[in-house]
């Protein structure tokens, strides 16, 4: 079972910004300065950690998560949508009015 799915909606913006700020990839924020969202980068300009885990990828967009949030979280299925309002001060999707949410699921038994 994936560990990282997206709507719809997401897709459709993944593809968006991607066409706008070429190759990007999620990370998921372990509740600093932003909450606990998944956070839009360039590609090029986020640095990936011995301490990050790939969980997948949405969108052709690689989605990576910190090694201790992971443990929360890996009984989880993310789902990633796209919901009206201010995403995350350093997440691409700001200016577009919109903000990725972070929907998750329990992985059956």
């Amino acid at each position: 079972m994936n560990k990282v799915l997206a709507t719809k909606d997401a897709l459709e913006l993944i593809a968006k910004l991607r066409t706008r700020h070429g190759p990007l990839l999620f990370h998921q924020s372990g509740g600093c300065c932003d909450g606990s969202s998944p956070m839009c980068y360039p590609r090029n300009e986020f640095i990936i950690g011995d301490s990050d885990v790939l969980l997948g990828e949405i969108g052709n967009t690689p989605f990576y998560m910190n090694k201790k949030q992971y443990e929360y979280w890996k009984h989880t299925q993310l789902i990633i949508d796209v919901v009206p309002g201010r995403g995350g001060m350093f997440s691409l999707e700001g200016p577009e009015g919109v903000r990725f949410l972070t929907r998750s699921k329990v992985f059956p038994k």
